[in-house]
Order: structure tokens, then sequence, then C-alpha cells
């Protein structure tokens, strides 16, 4: 992706709507350089529309997205998902290829030669905890925890500079999920990504965003950082913390 003083990703007054419904209505954000907007909300509240509006999984009934001061609709759809890292609940690893092919897909699809795909895999691997073994097992081979690490290997592959996280930890039981969110922690210092995290876990909200983003019923109601929301004594604030503990 060219390089822009303008933010990674900018939402402008966006609304999605399928018939009469939105599921998003009038988003209005900025994500900054390495920084992680956690979107906070219980099911439906349009969390999952709006990160698919960034890589043109759907495209805006009004408004406007805007990645790296350009356009989404402006840019090849195919050339832009692949400089965005996408990480999902169920990982969506492809059963019939082996860890590494996994993790090298975007890559290859970038014509990137082979050494350097090899030293990319050995290089994520490792930072994801992960031991160089695995690389030639199949996802059915291995546990929860280790598809979910690969899972963003592969997003972080081609070292996109958009990451886009669903729900990337739910699946998981607490004691996995709690180590994946403290390597996400150490990973954020270095990554240097714009970052888009989904979540309906109050608790991994205030620990991995840099900002909160709260949305109900298709509406970004309130935003600031963890602190901020911890703190606030704004109605709808305390209810929603109120009614997740």
């Amino acid at each position: 992706m060219p390089v822009s003083s303008q933010p990674p990703i900018r939402f402008s007054g966006v609304s999605y709507r399928v018939g009469e419904t939105n599921l998003v209505s009038d988003l209005s954000f900025v994500v900054g350089e390495a920084e992680t907007l956690a979107l906070l909300g219980r099911s439906g509240s349009g969390k999952t529309t709006a990160l698919r509006l960034v890589n043109r999984l759907l495209t805006p009934s009004e408004g406007e997205v805007v990645i790296a001061g350009k356009p989404a609709s402006e840019w090849d759809a195919v050339r832009l998902r692949r400089r965005i890292g996408y990480v999902m609940q169920d990982v969506g690893l492809f059963p019939h290829f082996t860890v590494e092919r996994n993790i090298a897909l975007v890559p290859s699809l970038e014509g990137w030669p082979a050494d350097r795909i090899a030293r990319r895999v050995s290089e994520l691997l490792e930072k994801l905890g992960l031991p160089a073994g695995l690389a030639r097992r199949y996802p059915d081979q291995l546990s929860g925890g280790q598809r979910q690490r690969v899972g963003v290997a592969r997003a972080l592959a081609a070292d996109p500079p958009i990451l886009l996280m669903d729900e990337p930890f739910g699946a998981l039981d607490p004691i996995t999920r709690g180590e994946l969110q403290r390597e996400f922690l150490r990973l954020q210092e270095t990554l240097g990504k714009a970052i888009v995290f989904v979540t309906h876990d109050l608790r991994e909200a205030l620990l991995l965003g840099d900002r909160i983003g709260l949305m109900d019923e298709g509406r970004l109601i309130w935003a600031g950082a963890p602190e901020e929301f911890r703190a606030t004594s704004d109605a709808r604030i305390v209810a929603f913390r109120e009614s997740l503990g």
C-alpha cells in the first residue's frame, strides 16, 4: 500500500443497509498508524459489518471508507485485500495446505521468491511461539490455540499495514485465550499496524485496545481511551459496564 500521510483507516458518515434495515448507521472514526481500535458491543451491534466495510467485502450504502487517503471504492479489491490481514474466530485455514503453505499464501500470490517466503514463515512461527516442526503439519493436527496462532501468522505474512481481527480468540478456552491476548500485546509493540479488533468481551477490549469504540444497534455511541471508558459517568457506558461485569 502506498505510503501516505493520511490515516490508514477513515470512516466518514458510513451506513450500510439491507432492504430497509440499517446494519450500521452514520459511522465516523479514524484508526491511526500503530493504533488498535477495539470495537466493543453485543452480538448484532454492527461490529463485524463495520470490519467488512474496510476491505470491501461490503460496500457502504452511504458515506465513504477511506484507506490511506484513497476511497476504498477506488482500490482494486484484490490488491486492497492482499494488503489487509484478516483474522477470524474460526481461523479459516485451508485444511489441505500445510501450516507453511497456509502462512505463505499471500506472499506466494505476491510473487515473493521462495527463499524470502521461507524466511518469513520461519520468522512468524518464532514470533508466535510455534515450534518450527509444525510447519509441515496440517491444520487438523494442531490444537485450537495453535491454529489461531497460524491464522495470525497468515494475516501478517505479507506485512500488511492494516490488520482486521474478528473475535479472534472467542472460541478458545480461557487459559489459551489469556495466553494469546498476552502474545498479542507483545506483538503490538513491534507490529506498528492499524488494527481493528472486534470483541464482545469488555475485559479483552480494555486490555488490548488503545481506544474503545462502543457500538449499539449499528451506531458508534462512544469512543475513547480505556481509562476514559473505566472512569466515565456517561449513563450508556455505565449501563454497558454493569451488564457485562
